[in-house]
């Protein structure tokens, strides 16, 4: 927290960059805003987990190369607990980036949901925890920033293709629709859908969390497992 504290452009990047990409979505659909609200949501928690992915990916790789995490885990301290420690971290500024791009984009830009603002929130949240998550797993398979930041066409843009965004996935080719189906971008953007159109609680928001949630602690463990001391 203290190393971010010192990055301004890290904390541009993972704070305001997300309000700014939403609000100039709200105004490139300005004479449509029906379109700005059936895609909103969606988009709402895509921006954290691509930001978050981005960030985190490149950060812990500049901890390996730097030498950081080689004098770290020479102290009794597990794989584990540093992966819990830099989730924590990441997470508190999740918190801060979803709540402020949630807040800009319902009372600001007028997202019109049907569902709790706070349910949206969750999934906002769940989805930059994830994006943690997974920029921490892949950042043990890249050799220099330059690759980390080459996972987001492998990693990213695949879920951001098939989640559902620009089709429905049932409409989908049978193969790519089963993919789909176990890609967690998938069931955030499911999640988000369910706040924007149901006024409660419905069985499928609590699957779809439960996915996105689940996908993000098994991401987390894996990326304990595959940590390595320094860059090759």
């Amino acid at each position: 927290m203290r190393q971010l504290t010192h990055d301004p452009r890290t904390i541009a990047l993972l704070v305001i960059v997300p309000v700014l990409l939403i609000t100039l979505l709200r105004y490139v659909f300005d004479g449509s805003p029906g379109t700005f609200d059936s895609i909103g949501a969606s988009l709402l928690g895509i921006f954290p987990l691509i930001t978050m992915f981005l960030v985190t990916s490149i950060a812990t790789l500049r901890e390996r190369a730097s030498g950081t995490l080689e004098r770290l885990l020479a102290l009794p301290l597990g794989k584990g607990d540093l992966i819990a420690g830099y989730a924590l971290a990441f997470g508190a500024v999740a918190v801060v980036q979803s709540a402020l791009a949630t807040a800009v984009s319902i009372w600001l830009l007028g997202l019109d949901v049907i569902g709790s603002p706070w349910l949206l929130l969750l999934v906002a949240l769940l989805d930059a925890l994830l994006g943690t998550a997974l920029g921490l797993f892949v950042s043990a398979f890249a050799a220099s920033e330059f690759q980390a930041v080459q996972f987001m066409p492998a990693v990213i843009f695949p879920q951001l293709l098939l989640c559902g965004l620009f089709t429905p996935r049932e409409a989908m080719h049978p193969a790519l629709e089963a993919i789909s189906n176990v890609l967690p971008m998938s069931y955030a953007v499911d999640g988000m859908n369910q706040v924007l159109h149901h006024p409660d609680l419905t069985g499928d928001f609590v699957r779809d969390i439960a996915v996105v949630a689940g996908s993000a602690l098994l991401v987390l463990c894996l990326g304990a497992i595959t940590l390595r001391r320094r860059t090759p």
